[in-house]
């Protein structure tokens, strides 16, 4: 199972971003997405999930600004990032579960300042 994470950069609070995570390995539509965050010094957070069946499910804290998609021909997962906080910063990392195991990408890092 394979999982590139991409799309992180410097952007001022305010802007907007779009991550990306291409998977492989893996039957990409029948599994439940996942987007986690690491900021420096805290623990890894989920902060958005999205369902085989589209459903989705957001972190309290970015309800409203990011919205988790899928593309199940081109096997990718999506986070749209906006109107982006400093504390959004932080690593974010792409996750799934497959034959009871966790699989995670190796995280791109979204800074957001001035």
């Amino acid at each position: 199972v394979q999982l590139q994470a991409s799309g992180g950069g410097l952007v001022q609070p305010g802007g907007s971003l779009r991550l990306s995570c291409k998977s492989a390995g893996i039957n990409f539509k029948i599994h439940t997405m996942n987007w986690y965050r690491q900021a420096p010094g805290k623990q890894r957070e989920l902060v958005a999930s999205i369902s085989s069946g589209a459903s989705t499910d957001y972190a309290d804290s970015v309800k409203g600004r990011f919205t988790i998609s899928r593309d199940n021909v081109r096997n990718t997962l999506y986070l749209q990032m906006n109107s982006l906080k400093p504390e959004d910063t932080g690593v974010y990392f792409c996750n799934t579960e497959y034959k009871l195991r966790p699989y995670w990408g190796q995280g791109t890092l979204v800074t957001v300042s001035s």
